[in-house]
């Protein structure tokens, strides 16, 4: 094979690899080039059955008022972890149901972590004053831990996504995209607490 012909089995490549990937709506936003600064998803949720479930999700971070937080914390309960950040605007829009989910679980079986992937203390906390969030977060934005801990669960860039942790720390529902409707999150956190024992 001579050296002018590599150019091309790249190009060939490439093209083949683009093609394979035409189906796939996050690539297709990401290769729009839109100013968006977020690659959403489209809303869908999954279901985990509880035999299907893999291994606990193990992560450690720190949060906008500088407190460490683990995985080994929230056991025992369920966890809702929201992938966000300020500028997103799907997040803002979220943001109040959310807020609204917290509380009325938050002595009921359930509590909310944010994994803010983008922002630094500052920008995050200013976010919380605005939407009334009283939920802690997880600055993610120096160091990715938290996202590759989540890696097989939430796609890249697919912000805001929030997942329900079972009380053993397993992914057990997904909402992929903006929670336009907070009675389905809601039914999952319920429905998860049940199959848990984590109340009556």
């Amino acid at each position: 094979m001579n050296r002018r012909s590599l150019p091309l089995i790249a190009l060939a490549a490439a093209a083949l690899l683009l093609a394979g990937c035409s189906s796939d709506p996050l690539a297709d936003q990401y290769r729009e080039g839109s100013s968006k600064g977020f690659i959403a998803g489209d809303g869908s949720v999954t279901e985990i059955a509880l035999a299907d479930r893999g291994q606990a999700i193990d992560f450690s971070g720190v949060t906008e008022t500088g407190e460490t937080v683990t995985s080994a914390d929230k056991l025992g309960e369920v966890l809702v972890v929201n992938f966000w950040y300020a500028s997103c605007a799907p997040c803002r829009a979220e943001a109040s149901d959310l807020q609204s989910l917290n509380a009325q679980f938050e002595n009921d079986g359930a509590g909310f972590l944010g994994v803010n992937v983008r922002d630094q203390a500052p920008n995050a906390i200013a976010f919380n004053e605005t939407y009334g969030v009283t939920y802690p977060s997880v600055l993610d934005v120096d160091t990715g831990a938290m996202q590759l801990a989540f890696s097989g669960s939430i796609p890249p860039n697919a912000v805001p996504t929030t997942l329900v942790l079972d009380a053993e720390g397993r992914v057990a529902a997904r909402i992929l995209g903006q929670v336009t409707s907070p009675s389905i999150l809601e039914t999952l956190i319920r429905d998860t607490i049940a199959e848990t024992g984590t109340t009556e």
